[in-house]
């Protein structure tokens, strides 16, 4: 099969990538990716050891691009992971988010539509169905985003099921928890908590630190959104997440420990504007498919911390960029929006 990958230099877009080559060795692969501040090329450093694998440098969004790689490479399925993912960044630039997660899926779409590939998988997230207090999330639930990002990612979904019940465009889409894994930006809760004690720095903890995501290790997602693109019914929606609920202070404590770091690294910060108290999803329809985690939290995040405490000239030069400048202008000394 010839799969284009969009956000493929990604954290979990990359890591698909590799899946991909790995366990389908006639496949080829095409990424698509517009390079951002998260779009590394160091992050398909093994896929570029591959004949079967390209890189083509651009933007979703851009329409006359995206036709010129589906035709000339006769692309067969395009799995859409590119999109503005930070909720933090979304509060303060969500046309950004608006643009490449909604317009941006739609111009693949209508490529889809106008070339008769054969599958397209997007992407998603647990955030579009918003917070619940108990339980888990079903694929059938209504959405309720509660931040720009989840709401621009709703957006894209929304587009995606339009395109199936308006066209008949041979669409899927997976919702994933919280992912974790090596290679992933050090914006994110784990990885910048991970490498700010690494270097004894300290580390921002949201409100009362009871906010609880469900954990999923990026090989799982990933094997999950493989399996889903070769055995998914189109039209169907499937969630991705291990049950593996713990809550940010739980997850700190858990780093620490693992690093033998001491507790007075954690600095308790003002709550995120909106901040949803838990997600959790309900798998049984992927359990049926025939799909299952293969990596225990515990382990997960073992390997997680040792792939930082490995690869400091990965995330050192990312440490020194914008996002340090972000988190300190935009949220020290200021609480949540009254009425949030």
């Amino acid at each position: 099969m010839r799969v284009l990958v969009t956000g493929g230099a990604g954290f979990i877009g990359s890591h698909y990538v590799d899946v991909r080559l790995r366990r389908h060795p006639r496949d080829q692969v095409v990424v698509l990716d517009k390079l951002t501040y998260a779009g590394n090329p160091a992050n398909l450093a093994e896929a570029r050891k591959s004949p079967r694998f390209r890189f083509v440098k651009g933007d979703i969004c851009d329409a006359r691009l995206v036709d010129r790689i589906v035709r000339g490479h006769r692309i067969e399925a395009i799995v859409n992971f590119a999109a503005e993912t930070h909720v933090d960044r979304s509060i303060l630039t969500p046309e950004e988010f608006a643009k490449t997660d909604v317009l941006g899926t739609q111009t693949l779409l209508e490529a889809v539509r106008k070339f008769k590939v054969k599958r397209f998988l997007q992407i998603s997230t647990d955030e579009v169905y918003g917070s619940i207090e108990r339980g888990g999330f079903k694929e059938t639930d209504p959405l309720k985003p509660s931040s720009p990002y989840s709401a621009s990612k709703a957006g894209g979904d929304l587009q995606v099921l339009a395109y199936w019940h308006t066209y008949g465009l041979p669409v899927i889409i997976t919702r994933s928890s919280n992912n974790y894994g090596p290679r992933q930006y050090p914006e994110k809760l784990i990885p910048l908590f991970v490498t700010n004690a690494i270097e004894n720095q300290p580390l921002p903890l949201y409100g009362d630190g009871l906010n609880t995501r469900d954990w999923i290790y990026v090989e799982d997602n990933c094997l999950g959104v493989d399996h889903v693109l070769d055995h998914g019914r189109v039209g169907e929606i499937y969630n991705l997440g291990a049950g593996n609920t713990r809550t940010n202070r739980e997850i700190t404590f858990a780093i620490l420990k693992l690093l033998g770091k001491p507790a007075r690294l954690i600095q308790k910060v003002p709550d995120r504007w909106g901040h949803d108290r838990r997600y959790a999803l309900n798998t049984r329809k992927m359990q049926a498919l025939g799909w299952r985690t293969q990596w225990p939290f515990v382990r997960g995040l073992r390997a997680t911390v040792q792939w930082y405490q490995d690869h400091p000239e990965w995330w050192r030069p990312l440490k020194s960029g914008d996002y340090l400048k972000y988190y300190k202008k935009q949220y020290a000394g200021r609480g949540r929006q009254q009425g949030k």
